[in-house]
Order: structure tokens, then C-alpha cells, then sequence
């Protein structure tokens, strides 16, 4: 029997895993893929995750990885900016910097610092159920039994359905593209993340390696026509912005529906605790639903170290991630929302332009901050 069983290979479960591993706990996480590919594109690692990093001693290996963004801009169509959030003071202070990176590069990193004798590939989780200990059947007709549970497994997370029947998922009503293509961005633009606001749609870019660059375009979901190719959406954007597009392969980008979470009253019951999108799924206008997870893990292994009863663990992690938690929820959905006004953009730009640096610097500070 396990011990303890990580329901999820993506990002969250993987640095639990790493987590427990410097606690030594016996662990397995069960991954429904067959391999741990590289799906996704780009990420961003905010100053909270480098944080984590550090203290698991990957953050070189992620920095080495990745590209260093020292400043977020948001700006309008023909590339002027209407709001920027400089933070190289807050990497001072916390001794990390945001990190873009290929999403499968960084999985490689945590998944080779587990050691992959921890994880269970084309292990797809088919029911789960409660009795003396927690019986897990798998698709591949494998049963296993475990004490202790984590659900890692995402938005769709099939402990949470199963558990606790809960969880609504709301569509935001946003489409997005994402792209990841070799291309030459103007220097200017190397160590930032540059998001464009226009008329009902959006346009994000930032470069994630040496050669690479990550891309991602959203548009209302009534103005959308699978049709309509993004590079004519955003043809009105400035040329840039076209040319990132069709430098791109086909094969290159995805398109998904942009979805969260309805918060939902518990991530945990006897012996069992989800964490990360399964628990509290955000809309990724914040760039932190990967963060967030990356966080739940540190604190459980804060927990941890203090006390070895995982239920009592479990209702104070709940405890002191829910504020914060909520708050990244609902101001992402927010920023979604007024991101894609198709009216009044003018004056939203001009009432974005008058918040003070120090504004975003404090919502910068309050959401990189960690609770422990």
C-alpha cells in the first residue's frame, strides 16, 4: 500500500512531490498521460513560485531554463503603453525574478528532481472511493489502495467530482489561441511580458528562451468563427503582433475556452486534500493558476514540518490559502472582463494610465508575497 498518492502530474502535483520528497515522505503520483509532453506553451513563474524554487533549490536550473522578466507592461493596440509594473525592487526584496519558460521544461526540471521512479505514467484515474483506507481504480484496470490522497488533477479533477461532488465550472466567455513560435523579438522587448488591450480582444507575448517566443491571443466568444484565422482578428494590432502570428505553425497553437472555478466551501476531507486547480481553478489573466498550485505545495510542506497529522494539516492549509486564493479568483476574472471591453476602451485606458506605479507595485507585492 502507499502511503500517499498525488493524483496529477502537472505542475502542482510535481512540486508537491518535490516537496515531500525533502520531508522524506513515501509517495506516488499518477499521471494519465502516457509521457509528460509538451503541452501548453509558455508559462510565467512570478516572483511567489521562484520563491519556492529557491527553497527547493531549482531556481537556477529555472532561471538557466528559462527568461528573466523584469517588468509587465500593458499597453494599447499600436503598442503604447497604458500601464507598466516595473519590479526589480520586489526581486530585491525577495531574492527571486519572474521566469518565463517552456511549460515542458520546467516539468523535465521538477520531474528529474523527484526521480521518475515517484511517478506513474498512463495512469488515468477511473473511481475513487472511501473505505478503510482510499481505493484507487485506474483505466488501465490497475487497482491501487492509499492513505492518504492529494487531488492535483486539475480543473476536471475526477477526485473532486467524485469526493465531494462539487465544483461548477464557469466559462468566462473568452476564447484563446496560444502559440509558440522561433522568432527575432525586438530587443526592447526581451525581459518583459507585453500584453495589448484593444476592442472586445487581447494579445500577450513574451520570450521564454533563447530562440523561443510564447504567444497568446483572446477574443469574446461571440465574435468568435473558427473560420476566421487569428492573424485577420488581430490584423488591426500593430504589425508585430501579425508577424508573431504567421511566423507560426498551424500545428503550433491551440485553441481553448478560458474557465474557472466557482469557489467551492472545502479542499479537503478525512485523509484527503486537493490543491491547485482542482481546488480553485483561476481564469489566467494573472498569470497564477500555476503559482497558486506551486504555492499550495509549499504550505503543506510548511505544515508539515511542524506537525505529522495531515487532517489537522489539510483544515489549516485550507485556512491560511483560502483569502488569498479567492482574491486571485475573482480579480482575474475581473481583469478578463474589462481586458476585453468592446466599449469605452478609451477611457478605460485612460483611467489604467492614472493608477499610480505604486498601485501596481502594492497588487504586485500582495499577491508574490507568501503566507508562511
Amino acid at each position: 500500500m502507499n502511503t500517499i498518492s498525488i493524483i496529477g502530474a502537472g505542475i502542482g502535483g510535481l512540486t508537491l512531490g518535490n516537496v515531500l520528497k525533502q520531508h522524506p515522505y513515501d509517495f506516488t503520483i499518477y499521471e494519465s498521460a502516457r509521457e509528460i509532453k509538451p503541452v501548453g506553451a509558455g508559462i510565467m513563474m512570478a516572483v511567489n513560485a521562484m520563491q519556492v524554487f529557491d527553497r527547493l533549490g531549482l531556481k537556477e536550473k529555472i532561471e538557466k531554463a528559462g527568461n528573466k522578466i523584469h517588468r509587465i507592461t500593458i499597453a494599447n493596440e499600436s503598442l503604447q503603453p497604458i500601464s507598466k509594473t516595473e519590479i526589480l525592487g520586489l526581486e530585491k526584496k525577495y531574492n527571486s525574478c519572474n521566469v518565463a519558460i517552456h511549460r515542458a521544461a520546467l516539468q523535465r526540471i521538477l520531474v528529474e528532481n523527484i526521480g521518475s521512479e515517484h511517478i506513474q505514467l498512463g495512469y488515468s484515474l477511473l473511481k475513487i472511493e472511501k473505505k478503510e483506507n482510499y481505493a484507487l481504480t485506474f483505466k488501465n484496470g490497475t487497482q491501487k489502495e492509499s492513505k492518504i490522497i492529494f487531488g492535483a488533477d486539475g480543473i476536471k479533477s475526477q477526485v473532486r467530482s467524485q469526493i465531494f461532488t462539487a465544483g461548477t465550472i464557469r466559462n468566462s466567455g473568452q476564447k484563446c489561441w496560444r502559440g509558440l513560435v522561433d522568432f527575432e523579438l525586438p530587443e526592447k522587448y526581451h525581459q518583459e511580458a507585453f500584453e495589448v488591450w484593444g476592442k472586445g480582444k487581447r494579445f500577450g507575448f513574451v520570450k521564454i528562451s533563447e530562440k523561443k517566443v510564447y504567444w497568446y491571443g483572446c477574443i469574446n466568444e461571440k465574435s468568435f468563427d473558427q473560420h476566421i484565422m487569428p492573424a485577420d482578428i488581430f490584423s488591426d494590432f500593430d504589425s508585430l503582433i501579425v508577424k508573431l502570428i504567421e511566423a507560426t505553425a498551424k500545428e503550433d497553437i491551440i485553441c481553448n475556452t478560458i474557465t474557472d472555478l466557482a469557489p467551492i466551501p472545502q479542499w479537503y476531507t478525512d485523509n484527503l486534500c486537493m490543491i491547485g486547480d482542482a481546488a480553485h481553478a483561476t481564469t489566467p489573466n494573472m498569470g497564477q493558476g500555476a503559482c497558486q498550485a506551486i504555492e499550495d505545495a509549499y504550505i503543506i510542506g510548511r505544515l508539515l514540518e511542524k506537525n505529522s497529522d495531515f487532517n489537522a494539516v489539510f483544515e489549516e492549509f485550507q485556512k491560511i490559502r483560502r483569502k488569498k486564493v479567492d482574491y486571485i479568483v475573482n480579480t482575474s476574472r475581473t481583469i478578463g472582463k474589462v481586458s476585453q471591453w468592446e466599449h469605452g476602451n478609451s477611457l478605460r485606458n485612460f483611467l489604467m494610465r492614472l493608477i499610480p506605479e505604486s498601485t501596481n507595485q502594492k497588487m504586485a507585492k500582495k499577491i508574490i508575497e507568501l503566507e508562511m
